[in-house]
This record gives C-alpha cells, structure tokens and sequence, in this order.
C-alpha cells in the first residue's frame, strides 16, 4: 500500500510541476480601428501561465518579427499594455507573443490575430484635369482624377452640375478617376469629386470643383441664295450661308470656285453675302466655308445662274377610283417649260386659290412644279399661272381645263388609243397566221395551185379512179351518202351531187363552151 501512494503523490508532483511550466495563449485586447496619429493602448493579457516566472509580452505585425509595436513584462499574471501613435503602418493584423524570460524551457506561444483598420480622414481633394485644357472641342477625351491632401479607407463619387455621373459605354468611373470619351457639348459644365470615409460612424468629407467647357464644332453649312431686284434692269443674289451647330464665333467664307468673294466673323451661326447678278447668264460655282477654331466645314457648290421663266406652261391631271368606278381623288399637275424660280399659282374659275381651302391643297415643288390636290371633287374651270418668285408683274399661264364628274367619267384618250392598238394588233395577227398557213400549205403539195389539184381531183372521181384516201373532201361525202343514217331521197341528192361535179369539170375544162351551153 506504502508503494502505491508513494507512486500517486510522485504523479501527482510532477502532473502539478509541468503545469506550472506551460504557457497559455495570450489574447490581444484593442480597438478595432483607430484615427491616424491617435495614441490607443493595446493590452495583452495571459490566463495561464507558471508562477514565479516573468513573462514577457510583445505585440508584433503578423508574420513580420523584425518590427516591434510594443512590450510589456508580466510577474503574476498582470495584463500588458502597450500604448502606439497610429500611423498607417499599423493598420493590419495583430499579434502578441508570449515568454518566459528566465526560463527557456517553456516555450512561447502566441494569440490570434488581431485586426486593425487605421483611419485617417479625408482633406483636401481637389479636381485634376489630365487630358489637358479645360476649354476644348467636342470628340476628345477628357481626363479627371480626385487628388487628396490626406486621406485613406476613401470612397468616391463625381458630380456634374450637381447630378450623379453614372457608368456608361463613353463614362468610365474607377475610384478616384473619371474617363469620358467622345465628349459631346453635353458634357461641358462643374465637375466635382466628393471623397468621403467614416470613422465610428462619423463622416469626413472633402471636395472641390473644376468648370470644363466642351464647344460644339461647326457643322457642314448649307448654302442657298435668293434674287433682289433693284429695277427692271439691276439684280443681284443675296447668298445665305448656315450651319445647325458650332460654338461661336464662327468664320463664314464665299467662294466662287477659287476666287475668294468675301469673308465675315460673327456670334451667329450663319452669315449673308449681297453679289451682282445677270438674269440668264452663269456666272460661276458657290460655295461657303465655316469655321469655329478646330476644323472647316464646306458646302456644296451651287451654280450661279438664274433662268427667267419661260414657257410653255403645262397643265395635266390624274386622279384615282374608289368603288364603282367613283372619283376620290384628282391631282392637277402645272409646270413651267423653263425658269431657275418659278412662282406658281392655281385659278378656279378665275378665283385664286391660296395654299389650303376646304377642298383642296397646293403643294409647290420649285422648280420641278406645282401640284394642287383635291379633296373632293369641284367642278369648274381651272389653270395655274407661273412667274418669277423674285419678280411677279408678269405670269405665264397654262390653258384653261373644265372639268366634271361627266368628263371625269369619260373615257380617255389614252383608253381608246390602247383599245384601238390592241384591236389592229390581233388583226394583223391573224392576218399573217393566214399568210403563213398559205405558204405552208403550197410548199406541202410541191408548188401547185389549189385550181389544178381541184382539176385533177374532178378527174379521177369522172373516171372513177378517184383514190379516195387522197382526197378527204370527197371521201368524207362519199361516206356519208352510203351510210345508213339518210333515206332514199339522200341517194338521189348523191346523184345530184354527181352531176354537179361532172358540170364543174366541164365548165374547168371549156369554160367557154359551157357558158354557150
């Protein structure tokens, strides 16, 4: 019994020497963020540990043992603190390390990690343009960046004119950089970036602003002129030059071919020159020229020349059918036989009609023509009258056409011509079917007339040597006097008929003696 206690006791003894000798893991206790330059004391505490030794606590980064953030000693189990200035090198995971100093039997060990987010607020932002100048034209790309004097742990927003910038295909926002291609006039205005970060549930934020302006290029002009006339002998053109879009101030120049004819800068986007003209005679090729600063845009080349109107005036109609054949719609058509300008004008019954009534409508094509559309039908007589647009004391004026619902219903002459062509047409058809039906026939029988084929027809039925199988005509009635179908009667027409025939060939034969007889 002796010898078994004494086992347990000595068991015992050393199960309580050994558990004296361990460590515990050691707990890092802290905030789990921090202001930068703020001082904050982490602590490390350890649960378990041996008496009478003294411990040593350090506090390091994870996996980096060559940086110390700080240490304290610990004889009876007191907690370590460690007080740090935040800089942003403390942000990270944490780790206290824990041992004996004394003693290097026991071995260390060391507590879970610890994160810690180091916060500094945000300061100063300020808007950079690094695609340039902040005045430029439309179609490049523009280029800004948020730049802070201080700050992490940021996120960021860009507003124009106040409204949200949203991703899209030409805007490309990446944190603190906003991308935008193929800028537009539309994108001209205030950017500002706004950075803002938190700490305990705290906002900081900073933002500044910056005025771009994106300018408009200046469209292709268009180019048009319009006549003046001084008196009945001096005229001159008034030349318009217009673009839709481009900033100002614009450079609009006239041409005529090489020839520079005048140049003007204005804030409008389109200009007027005055050059002389003769009615009748071309005096050239047009053209304008616009420029706002980044490109030329050119227009067309016009010609500049202008036919007096001239005639004759041509007036026609159609007009399209409903139901039974009723008129719905009917068209008058009037165009000049010359003139660069023509001004058209449409009579009813010698009453002037303007460009929209309660049945009808002018649509003036110049110079091509006019038309005058009818809504329903209106009976009278109607012509239309051309003159110069720039110059109306004298017109040209088509022939007068009445028109009702009977002429209307009338059959056209444009009808009875395709009537009648196509009735000559058929006749003639036929006609050479016959001719050619004719000269086929001929050809089969070698050249002879049908007179001597008769002749010998005649005969060889006379004497009775008539082969029937070459001579259908005479069969088929042979055939049908010996059928059953006739009675009696129908042999004495076949008698008849023989007679006749022998008179026939007489007659071919003498025609001269038979007429005696």
């Amino acid at each position: 019994m002796s010898a078994s206690l004494f086992v347990v006791i000595l068991g015992f003894c050393i199960c309580k020497g050994s558990s004296r000798s361990t460590l515990g893991r050691p707990e890092v206790i802290g905030p789990s963020e921090a202001l930068m330059r703020s001082i904050i004391d982490f602590q490390c505490e350890l649960k378990i540990y041996p008496e009478n030794e003294t411990i040593l606590l350090q506090l390091f980064k994870k996996d980096n043992r060559d940086s110390l953030l700080g240490e304290s000693t610990s004889l009876n189990g007191e907690v370590g603190t460690m007080p740090m200035v935040i800089t942003p090198y403390h942000e990270g995971s944490l780790e206290c390390v824990a041992k004996a100093q004394n003693n290097s039997n026991i071995e260390p060990t060391v507590s879970y990690t610890h994160y810690l987010k180091v916060v500094e607020p945000v300061e100063g932002a300020e808007v950079a343009v690094r695609s340039g100048p902040v005045d430029f034209f439309e179609g490049k790309t523009l280029e800004l960046h948020c730049d802070l004097i201080a700050g992490n742990q940021v996120s960021y927003k860009w507003l124009l004119n106040g409204q949200l910038v949203s991703q899209s295909p030409l805007h490309h926002v990446a944190d603190n950089n906003l991308l935008i291609n193929r800028t537009t006039s539309k994108d001209s205005g205030s950017y500002m970036c706004v950075a803002t970060n938190h700490f305990n549930k705290t906002n900081f934020t900073s933002s500044s602003e910056v005025m771009i302006t994106v300018k408009d290029v200046v469209s292709t002009p268009d180019i048009s002129f319009a006549v003046l006339k001084a008196d009945s002998h001096s005229y001159s053109a008034e030349v318009t030059c217009q673009s839709t879009k481009g900033a100002p101030p614009v450079t609009f120049s006239l041409y005529n071919r090489t020839e520079l004819v005048a140049n003007i800068t204005i804030e409008e986007r389109n200009a007027t020159f005055k050059v002389p003209l003769v009615l009748g005679q071309h005096l050239g090729w047009l053209q304008c020229q616009a420029n706002n600063g980044d490109r030329t845009g050119f227009s067309q080349w016009i010609p500049l020349e202008v036919v007096p109107v001239g005639g004759p005036v041509m007036m026609h109609y159609d007009y399209d059918v409903g139901e039974n054949y009723a008129v719905t719609g009917l068209r008058f058509y009037c165009k000049a036989a010359k003139g660069s300008l023509p001004q058209y004008r449409w009579f009813l019954n010698k009453t002037l009609l303007h460009d929209r009534g309660s049945f009808y409508k002018v649509v003036n094509q110049p110079p091509e023509q006019s038309i005058l559309l009818l809504r329903r039908s209106s009976a009278g007589t109607y012509h239309c009258e051309v003159s110069d647009s720039f110059d109306n004391t004298s017109s040209i004026s088509s022939n007068w056409m009445y028109l009702n619902e009977e002429v209307l219903n009338r059959l056209g002459v444009s009808v009875v011509a395709v009537v009648f062509g196509c009735f000559t047409f058929l006749v003639v058809l036929v006609s050479i079917c016959c001719l050619v039906g004719a000269m086929f026939r001929r050809r089969q029988y070698g050249g002879r007339s049908l007179l001597s084929l008769e002749m010998k027809g005649m005969e060889a039925a006379y004497e009775g040597e008539l082969d029937l199988s070459e001579y259908n005509e005479d069969a088929d009635l042979v055939a049908m006097a010996r059928g059953g179908e006739f009675d009696q009667a129908s042999e004495a027409s076949v008698d008849e008929w023989q007679r006749r025939r022998r008179w026939r060939m007489n007659q071919l034969r003498d025609p001269e003696g038979s007429n005696c007889s």
